[in-house]
């Protein structure tokens, strides 16, 4: 097995390895920010690449916190008041939230709790030339909905909700739910951008009623999808098999949990009895399968998972390292897409 060039270090050496093996494989799945930089670069691998990810074009509307802002606003879909530093409302809220425009696994994401903060804020996530964006909080419980499309036509969406922590305040165990509202939403941003594959929206909502903050435009985490196999479903959309007809979704009332992210969000926030308590079964986040680590069925997981607890037992502090090790090998920024797009002009 040929290991590939860290994507987030050299991404044209990424893409030439990619190309290299592609005819070796049926398929591709890219699961996390490589699709951004696939679909920039897909003319510089070769022959046809087995893989499905939306135009450059369509990225370029979701990938920037600040372009999928005014995307909702165009489409008319619900999402907390946003603002640019320049162009305050009249009433700025008590607290909310800044955002650098691009960024990861909840990086470039601060709380202001005062305006006076908040334009401290700005002027430190700004500092390197990013564009930053604020935006009031989200009012009710997070949520996601995973969605698979081929060329603009949804057929197959999951939604679930937050029941556990994991590093910057991620989903690390959830419990899947009936969102059609969320579900519509999906299919509204896909048809308009003619969607290719997997896309992701975060949300926070009321009695089903979502507003979104945030796209990954990928498939994203695929193992409380209980009724829909999003990985199986994307090989078909690949290979160019047959695809349900009318849209199928998720079963709702299924639980999952990460063992691995519970205990590094519990060691960055709570610390050694955290840890602990976050990985008993007893009515908390862990009830339900586990989607990483199931060691029943791969006891080498085990492995991973011991070393990684017992770090963070030691050293609690150490999640957020361990954490920011894995994002630095995968993180795209509009910086290599730019070196990638100079590459194909």
């Amino acid at each position: 097995m040929m290991a590939l060039p860290a994507p987030a270090t050299d991404p044209l050496a990424y893409l030439h390895a990619l190309g290299e093996i592609a005819s070796d494989y049926h398929v591709i799945l890219p699961t996390h920010e490589q699709a951004w930089l696939i679909a920039a670069g897909l003319e510089l691998l070769g022959t046809r690449v087995p893989i499905a990810v939306a135009d450059l074009a369509a990225f370029d509307q979701v990938q920037s916190k600040i372009a999928f802002a005014r995307l909702l606003d165009d489409l008319g879909l619900p999402q907390p008041v946003w603002w640019l530093p320049d162009s305050p409302p009249t009433v700025v809220p008590p607290t909310f939230w800044v955002k650098t425009e691009f960024g990861t696994a909840g990086r470039g994401v601060r709380r202001a709790h005062s305006p006076e903060q908040g334009r401290v804020l700005v002027r430190e996530l700004g500092r390197d030339g990013s564009a930053v964006m604020c935006q009031a909080p989200a009012p009710g419980e997070y949520g996601q909905v995973q969605a698979l499309f081929d060329h603009g036509r949804m057929f197959a969406a999951h939604t679930c909700v937050q029941t556990g922590n994991g590093i910057g305040g991620s989903a690390a165990s959830r419990e899947s739910v009936d969102h059609p509202l969320a579900r519509d939403a999906a299919r509204t941003i896909g048809t308009a951008l003619n969607w290719h594959g997997g896309l992701t929206l975060d949300y926070f909502h009321q009695d089903g009623y979502p507003h979104f903050i945030e796209c990954n435009p990928r498939t994203v985490e695929p193992g409380n999808a209980a009724g829909v196999n999003l990985p199986a479903l994307t090989i078909a959309l690949t290979l160019g098999a047959d695809l349900p007809v009318d849209c199928v979704t998720g079963i709702p009332g299924v639980r999952t949990h990460s063992s691995l992210a519970l205990a590094l969000g519990a060691a960055a926030t709570s610390y050694r009895w955290g840890i602990v308590a976050a990985l008993s079964s007893q009515g908390g986040p862990v009830v339900g399968s586990e989607v990483l680590t199931p060691i029943r069925e791969d006891p080498l997981s085990a492995i991973p998972m011991a070393v990684t607890v017992s770090k963070t037992l030691v050293r609690p502090r150490s999640a957020e390292t361990i954490a920011a090790t894995a994002v630095d090998q995968y993180a795209i920024t509009p910086a290599l897409i730019d070196r990638v797009r100079e590459a194909t002009s």
